[in-house]
């Protein structure tokens, strides 16, 4: 059989899903999962096998109203990552419909035209009898060649999704080893699952200012891994909260982010994480560019 590869980027509002459906696709968790709003941030491949077609899922930030820097360089890396896609999928929350940041995406796709589907997602939570209006408003746009249903919690369609998006993609050999499943270094992996429980832990109680980067990997002789990992935070108030009373809560955010890392790089990981307070850090070219971040704006 002929081989197929191509690149499907995954474009949406906040929250609706898109890390949830491409854990799904893959089989397995890459991107990190939580009920804040616009947790990823950059742009990741996770690379998914359909039969003898290699899919690179694109997943990409949330489409939003950017204010500040940190906000405009998540848009302009979910447009980037779009830009150069054989296919484009849009997912939408059935839940909530087309939204203003719905709808900002879709003048986004009626701007830049490119080949497109639209899924509807968390179909598992709407009647059944709501959906088919707004899958209908949705071909009436026309920007899309067809519209899906799925339930990226459940895998409700998931199946049927994978092999449209197979058959989508155009002939030629794959671009990656059939064993990668992701084009994130372990550098970053680590920072994102000890932001993924910074955010688990604290919920309301931390605002979305903040952010990890991993500072140093060191490979140990006995094969374990020690990694170095800074919190940056905007304010002192916010520092106390993430270390909690006599540092109970940064010893709880360690040991559970330091055993999903021995999970996912299936090692033993000795893991050190100091808090700073870092003013300004979502206006930092610096702080976003070790985040995966560029700003093209001023």
């Amino acid at each position: 059989m002929t081989q197929r590869c191509g690149f499907v980027a995954i474009l949406g509002a906040p929250n609706a899903g898109k890390s949830t459906l491409l854990n799904r696709l893959l089989g397995t968790k890459l991107a990190i999962v939580t009920p804040k709003p616009q947790t990823t941030r950059r742009r990741m491949l996770g690379i998914v096998i359909e039969g003898e077609a290699q899919i690179v899922l694109v997943d990409t930030p949330g489409i939003f109203a950017p204010r500040r820097r940190l906000d405009r360089a998540m848009v302009d890396a979910a447009w980037s990552g779009a830009g150069d896609a054989d296919l484009v999928m849009m997912l939408i929350d059935a839940d909530k419909g087309i939204d203003a940041d719905a709808q900002r995406v879709l003048d986004g796709l009626a701007a830049h035209k490119p080949r497109a589907i639209a899924v509807l997602n968390k179909i598992d939570l709407v009647d059944k009898a709501a959906l088919l209006p707004l899958a209908a408003s949705l071909d009436a746009t026309g920007l899309f060649q067809r519209v899906m249903m799925i339930s990226g919690l459940s895998g409700d369609g998931v199946a049927d999704l994978r092999a449209h998006l197979a058959a989508a993609m155009p002939e030629g050999p794959w671009h990656f080893p059939d064993d990668q499943i992701t084009d994130l270094s372990e550098r970053l992996i680590a920072a994102e699952i000890t932001r993924e429980r910074l955010f688990l832990e604290l919920r309301q109680e931390l605002p979305y200012a903040s952010t990890v980067e991993t500072d140093k990997w060191t490979d140990q002789p006995d094969g374990s891994a020690r990694i170095d990992q800074t919190i940056h935070v905007e304010r002192d108030s916010q520092k106390a909260i993430v270390l909690g009373k006599g540092g109970k809560q940064i010893k709880r955010i360690g040991e559970m982010a330091r055993a999903e890392m021995e999970r996912a790089f299936d090692r033993r990981i000795h893991l050190f994480l100091f808090v700073r307070v870092t003013e300004g850090w979502a206006e930092n070219r610096e702080h976003l560019a070790a985040a995966g971040l560029e700003d093209e704006g001023a």
